[in-house]
């Protein structure tokens, strides 16, 4: 399959492009279509090559437009005079029974061309608004795959601060110790995660997009959609909105659109609490609390994105002894606690029991032995081990354990986890040796 991107320099082409890229190669093998070419078209790209891209392309991802020009005119020129012209290029290229049987269009619009609150009189909403009008004509004198997505406010890697993101503006000024702005606190905005979008654009590709359709009553409401195999079946239920809920789709509404199903809504004020949150627990050694698929590890993805080179390293506290050396690597607000532990040759570290927390040693470089002893108890429990066969041991609340170096020239390395971080007024460790 040959693909073009138009607008491949932008945020959303860069991140598309590179995907692909790791697709055609090989490098991501996880997703089911073969890529041979992908033609990149931008601003620098001479544009007598459109036509060539265009007789040539099984898909056509249009991600280029204008949305912050000098001159409100330029919108119409950015996002409808560029589609007229792609399009009017496969018509003439006669592409479009190949899009129709190969792939198709996809469209990036967004959900300013609802036209609808705040962006009731968007000049940007109504180029885009007609943009996709253009499309929809398209899908319906050639028969082409024409798919339309209405995005709303988008962040991640590579997003131009100071532009057009918010979430970039703020992630690059914390980064980088500059101050922000904000307004109003209170302001909510619907958030798409860049790389949400890419898995969505991908899907697409594979015949796997999210539709709006009608709701199976046939009643106006907001859309449903399917996710539908390659195969045609339906695979599952999602909701689909045009305009971030705004707007109800009727019954006629163009089988066109599409959505991504993961977006998020935030505040301006929860979003600058959580980047504020990272800049702090990052001079702390502490890591954020990011669930899986949260708001929080995306934004803190892209925060982290932004960091200047300086900021990217920072040296560690290294408590140094003549038994070796002890560093705390990483904290986390509930999960514990990281930390290294040199312990130079004959060395004994350790000899203390704790109430209820509990650690793992792991021994990765050296030969030891690590001896547990329950507390009123004489039996020890012991455990040989080394960096040439590594092996978690668990130290157990309630006994007394420590671990030996047993080599006579080799440091004894060990990566050593505990289920809370330190806390000096708290320490809940009480010395006594395991060998009386």
């Amino acid at each position: 399959m040959n693909i073009l991107v138009t607008g491949s320099h932008g945020f959303v082409g860069r991140n598309l492009v590179e995907n692909l890229k790791n697709i055609r190669d090989g490098k991501d093998q996880t997703r089911n279509v073969l890529i041979e070419d992908i033609y990149e078209y931008n601003r620098e790209t001479d544009p007598s090559l459109l036509a060539k891209y265009c007789a040539q392309a099984d898909f056509i991802f249009h991600l280029a437009g204008v949305n912050r020009p000098k001159e409100s005119a330029e919108f119409i020129e950015g996002n409808v005079g560029l589609s007229e012209r792609l399009l009017q290029t496969l018509a003439h290229e006669n592409a479009g029974e190949r899009t129709k049987k190969c792939g198709g269009l996809l469209l990036a619009s967004s959900v300013q061309a609802g036209l609808q609150g705040r962006f009731r009189d968007s000049a940007y909403g109504r180029s885009k608004l007609e943009a996709e009008k253009l499309f929809s004509d398209f899908a319906k004198k050639t028969g082409a795959r024409v798919l339309i997505y209405r995005l709303p406010n988008l962040f991640g890697k590579w997003c131009r601060p100071n532009y057009n993101s918010a979430v970039a503006t703020f992630c690059h000024n914390l980064a980088n110790g500059l101050p922000i702005q904000v307004n109003d606190r209170n302001t909510e905005l619907e958030l798409l995660y860049i790389d949400d979008l890419i898995d969505e654009m991908i899907a697409a590709l594979e015949g796997r997009e999210h539709r709006c359709t009608v709701a199976a009553d046939g009643k106006e409401g907001e859309a449903s959609s399917r996710k539908v195999a390659a195969d045609g079946t339906p695979e599952e239920m999602a909701t689909g909105r045009l305009n971030g809920g705004a707007e109800k789709v009727s019954v006629s509404a163009n089988p066109s659109y599409c959505f991504v199903p993961v977006t998020h809504q935030a505040t301006l004020g929860e979003i600058v609490d959580l980047l504020t949150g990272f800049q702090s627990l990052g001079r702390n050694g502490m890591v954020p609390e990011i669930p899986s698929g949260s708001l929080a590890k995306k934004l803190y993805a892209t925060y982290l994105s932004y960091l200047p080179k300086d900021g990217i390293a920072h040296h560690l506290n290294m408590h140094v002894d003549n038994r070796g050396v002890f560093t705390e690597l990483l904290k986390t607000q509930n999960a514990g606690q990281i930390s290294i532990n040199i312990a130079r040759p004959g060395i004994v570290r350790g000899e203390h029991w704790h109430n209820s927390k509990s650690e793992i040693f792991i021994v990765v470089s050296g030969h030891g032995l690590i001896q547990e002893r329950r507390i009123g108890s004489s039996e020890i429990i012991e455990f040989e081990v080394s960096g040439e066969k590594i092996t978690a041991v668990q130290m157990l609340p309630g006994y007394t354990h420590n671990i030996i170096n047993l080599s006579e020239t080799e440091n004894l390395v060990t990566v050593m986890w505990a289920n809370e971080p330190f806390d000096p007024k708290h320490p809940d460790t009480f010395y006594e040796k395991v060998e009386g």
